[in-house]
């Protein structure tokens, strides 16, 4: 899954895609490097980011999602948690729709499942603007399985196929350092409830901390390290701002665990 941000704060590329004609080179390269999905977000997510209005973001994201839809083979996902977002976001060719809130809007599920969209539920503790100040778990893989397990079935039972749902740990979404590393050590876990596990790691704080406090541009190699481990435990999607190189990672752990060229 490749990212591409049209907002002007995103933690890494925030500001480079503002420009239809720049998303649209961007999305061509995504495709050419090899991703499945593209991942389309209006809204900043990083830490003690702020909201922005739906119409902001549907101004953001809607044209781009069209432009991709009419030109590249490609699936798209749409990063919101805007259940009017998602709605012109399907219309405007979307066919996934990846949201940190779970789908847990008003109408989001019973919406979802009119729609037969994919839909992607990530854990987070808290909201964007305010969840590393102090997050804190008694168990944290306990306590983010058993999240993601009933907001799965709630989804089931408002009528999304159990086949149209992937599950977030959410790593970096209200979690230290420490819970992050646990998660990932752990992922077996979520892979163990039976849906397809996304996991976002790229280039993302916990990866300049644990490398000695490198910055955004130089923690391509430990964020492909992660999406490897990740892979190898059973992730099926990975999020990533690095396409080429992990697409080489991902193939080449799977060629590994098959016992064949891939």
């Amino acid at each position: 899954m490749g990212v591409l941000n049209i907002t002007p704060d995103s933690f890494f590329d925030g500001g480079r895609y503002s420009q239809l004609g720049r998303a649209l080179d961007r999305a061509a390269r995504i495709v050419a490097e090899g991703a499945s999905i593209i991942d389309v977000g209006g809204e900043s997510t990083r830490p003690g980011s702020a909201g922005v209005d739906e119409a902001v973001e549907m101004e953001r994201v809607i044209p781009v999602i069209e432009s991709i839809s009419e030109r590249f083979d490609i699936a798209i996902s749409v990063d919101t948690s805007k259940l009017g977002v998602m709605a012109a976001a399907v219309a405007a060719g979307a066919s996934i729709v990846n949201d940190i809130y779970a789908l847990r809007a008003a109408g989001a599920r019973q919406w979802a499942a009119s729609t037969a969209v994919g839909v992607c539920l990530m854990h987070m503790q808290g909201e964007p603007r305010t969840m590393q100040e102090d997050p804190h778990y008694d168990d944290v893989v306990a306590e983010v399985v058993t999240f993601l397990q009933s907001e799965r079935e709630a989804c089931i039972a408002a009528g999304i196929g159990a086949e149209a749902i992937a599950l977030d740990p959410g790593i970096g979404f209200g979690k230290s350092l420490a819970h992050n590393l646990t998660l990932l050590r752990d992922l077996s876990s979520l892979v163990a409830l039976g849906s397809p596990v996304l996991v976002g790691v790229s280039r993302k704080s916990l990866i300049g901390r644990v490398l000695g406090g490198l910055p955004l541009e130089e923690r391509l190699h430990g964020g492909l390290g992660l999406a490897a481990l990740a892979v190898a435990m059973g992730a099926k999607i990975i999020r990533t701002h690095d396409v080429a190189p992990t697409v080489d990672a991902i193939r080449m752990v799977d060629a590994v665990l098959r016992g064949r060229e891939t």
